[in-house]
């Protein structure tokens, strides 16, 4: 109980050091975390790309607080580990992202169990890459409710065989399930609606964990075609459509929580889990750079600021 009382008060704390209307806020409010994948520092309007189409995150951004000095793990699941459970990587076991490397200590307690045990509803959509079998699936890990894909990545080994981003199955309460559309888009489409559909009057803790923009850059073709004059790489383009993607359901997200009154009450987190995958590309040339990486040096996996030094 003391855990959630000190992470909500300090968010509260921060909220109101930043002059932002909390008065809504009740002593259990709802919290939601938005994490992306493999976007980073510098993929994002706001933070000077003049390339980029974030206008949703860009106006978030500028009614919030904003952390410009926040580090993660330089890959997947030490950042994903350290999130849910406090703890550093070499003490919670996920330190890599393969073989084995990226299964969380069934030792370690997570946020969702402390939500949970102080009558928070709690669920997650999207990315997991903590453990794909009993006792490491997010439903043993304190998620009431859970719709995630397998492995590190949709299509990797451990997922459902065939899954390439579209008309996928996806496990939920680890039974696959077959669904229509794009990866992003079912995300916050079971997001929303989850909290159409929920009758609990408790709070909810949802962690809205996104598999977008990890390769394969697959993406809906209207997305990669608003760069097509770009001056980036074809995966770029494909990259910064995803983006793009995830911009527009984030703004989703945040009109329904406006529009059903929710929105007062949730404290609505965004963030990434490493440095960027292909926000810049290196032509032979070395001295030539397609894309914006903020000033920063590195990328994902780099131990620079690149590499870990996130929104």
């Amino acid at each position: 109980m003391k855990k959630l009382i000190l992470l909500i008060g300090l968010l509260i704390f921060s909220c109101k050091e930043h002059n932002s209307n909390v008065s809504q806020l009740t002593q259990n409010p709802n919290v939601i975390i938005v994490f992306t994948d493999d976007q980073g520092y510098g993929d994002l309007g706001y933070h000077g790309n003049p390339i980029l189409k974030t206008p949703n995150l860009d106006a978030f951004a500028e009614a919030s607080l904003e952390l410009t000095n926040f580090h993660v793990g330089t890959t997947c699941s030490p950042s994903r580990a350290g999130l849910l459970t406090g703890r550093n990587a070499n003490r919670n076991n996920a330190w890599h992202t393969i073989a084995g490397c990226s299964i969380l200590s069934a030792n370690e307690e997570t946020m969702a169990e402390v939500f949970g045990n102080n009558q928070y509803e709690t669920v997650m959509f999207g990315k997991w890459h903590l453990g794909d079998n009993y006792p490491y699936r997010p439903i043993d890990r304190g998620f009431q409710h859970a719709l995630y894909h397998g492995g590190g990545g949709i299509g990797q080994t451990p997922d459902y065989w065939g899954n390439d981003y579209f008309n996928d199955n996806y496990f939920r309460n680890g039974k696959p399930e077959k669904f229509n559309g794009y990866c992003t888009d079912v995300w916050f489409n079971q997001a929303i609606e989850f909290l159409e559909e929920r009758e609990s009057g408790e709070p909810f803790f949802m962690y809205l964990a996104l598999n977008a923009a990890h390769s394969p850059f697959n993406v809906p073709d209207a997305f990669a075609e608003m760069y097509e004059d770009a001056p980036l790489s074809e995966e770029q383009k494909r990259f910064y459509g995803m983006i793009t993607n995830i911009d527009l359901n984030f703004g989703r997200l945040i009109e329904y929580l406006k529009k059903n009154k929710l929105f007062e009450n949730t404290i609505l987190i965004f963030t990434t889990d490493n440095g960027t995958a292909r926000g810049i590309t290196h032509l032979k040339d070395k001295d030539k750079v397609l894309g914006y990486n903020a000033g920063l040096r590195g990328i994902k996996g780099s131990h620079y600021d690149g590499g870990h030094r996130v929104p």
